[in-house]
């Protein structure tokens, strides 16, 4: 007995428009959340190796709660590939300087690591403040 790998048409993958408001909400319980409606998972035609999720906003992501002390512990590190190319920058700061940059990292780190992955990255739109351009395509708010 073999199983078929179920696989969606091009015409039953329907994409919507979700709005999610980052007010007051912890970074890793949004992010996961973020993370299910970007590759799919709540729908009934998810396949894993096709990218039937839907389109995110996030909002006011400068107001976005994190628990504990992490604002001042919590590092995100990188490495420019040269001697003493290690920088070094923590959540508070990176907030103040690019508070989109926190969520889209949380995000991305809960996607595959490939090309499909970058596709689904592709479809969520992060704001700092209240406002977005995406009013034509009518969004829902994320339940």
């Amino acid at each position: 007995m073999t199983a078929k790998t179920y696989t969606p048409r091009e015409a039953d993958i329907e994409r919507r428009w979700y709005v999610v408001d980052a007010t007051d909400e912890t970074l890793g319980r949004l992010a996961s959340r973020i993370a299910r409606v970007l590759e799919g998972k709540h729908k009934p035609t998810y396949a894993p190796h096709m990218d039937t999720g839907d389109h995110v906003i996030v909002l006011n992501a400068s107001r976005i709660a994190v628990t504990s002390n992490k604002r001042e512990t919590k590092l995100y590190i990188r490495h420019s590939g040269y001697p003493a190319g290690l920088k070094q920058e923590t959540l508070g700061h990176l907030l103040a300087r690019r508070p989109e940059e926190v969520i889209r990292r949380a995000v991305k780190g809960m996607l595959p690591r490939n090309t499909l992955g970058v596709q689904m990255l592709r479809k969520l739109k992060i704001y700092a403040g209240s406002e977005h351009p995406h009013q034509a395509q009518k969004p829902e708010p994320l339940a």
